[in-house]
């Protein structure tokens, strides 16, 4: 049995939608933190069956810098959240003032 490649596009757009919602909805810093690695992904999903319905690794290449670039991003943005969580405890997104200085 072979699922058709319109099927993970599917699955992608509603992974890419649920992630949306999320970050336009929720205010905690880490929910936010995990809706932007969620959207990345269903990129990452779209772009492996793009390069799987096309026969062409450029899409797989592509997923690989995306996955560096988000390990940074999560090393950079963890670090960030940490700092927050220990000076406040119930901090939300709109108290990131307080990195001010």
């Amino acid at each position: 049995m072979s699922i058709s490649g319109n099927w993970y596009l599917v699955v992608s757009a509603i992974l890419f939608s649920i992630g949306a919602v999320g970050l336009l909805v929720r205010k905690s810093v880490l929910v936010m933190f995990m809706c932007i690695e969620l959207m990345l992904n269903a990129v990452n999903l779209a772009f492996v069956t793009y390069a799987r319905m096309l026969n062409d690794i450029a899409g797989q290449v592509v997923v690989f810098f995306v996955l560096v670039v988000a390990a940074a991003e999560v090393v950079v943005g963890l670090g960030i959240i940490v700092s927050i969580y220990r000076s406040r405890r119930g901090t939300t997104a709109d108290d990131l003032h307080i990195l001010h200085g």
